[in-house]
């Protein structure tokens, strides 16, 4: 089960971070995701992160303000949110599958995310960036 948190209401040029926490599995051998949607708008993948070599991957729209992170001892990943804007209101989800680094590389190849690739995924948390 993935336990998604840390969505709230930020004003714009803001900072949240969102938490993923696993039980009843570890994230080894895994790649963790993050995707977003808004209200009309196609789920979209944000960031992943391979347990097994930290290789990462940011979607366009993210790079060099999300920066995501995993805690194995706390069986968690993070996605720090900075310099938030409008455009990223949306509900986050945090999903995995059970893959190794090739599939953050592929990400990095398509320069997206498919969320058919993932297997499990967590419940939602609300992000709105509104002054």
């Amino acid at each position: 089960q993935l336990q998604a948190s840390g969505g709230g209401l930020v004003q714009p040029g803001g900072s949240l971070r969102l938490s993923c926490a696993a039980s009843g599995f570890t994230f080894d051998d895994h790649v963790i995701g993050w995707f977003r949607q808004a209200p009309g708008k196609e789920r979209e993948g944000v960031s992943c992160i391979s347990s097994d070599d930290g290789t990462t991957y940011y979607a366009d729209s993210v790079k060099g303000r999300f920066t995501i992170s995993s805690d194995n001892a706390k069986n968690t990943v993070y996605l720090e949110m900075n310099n938030l804007k409008s455009d990223d209101t949306a509900v986050y989800f945090c999903a995995t599958a059970l893959s190794g680094h090739w599939l953050v590389t592929s990400a990095q190849r398509m320069g997206r995310m498919r969320a058919s690739d993932y297997d499990d995924w967590g419940q939602g948390t609300q992000v709105t960036v509104s002054s």
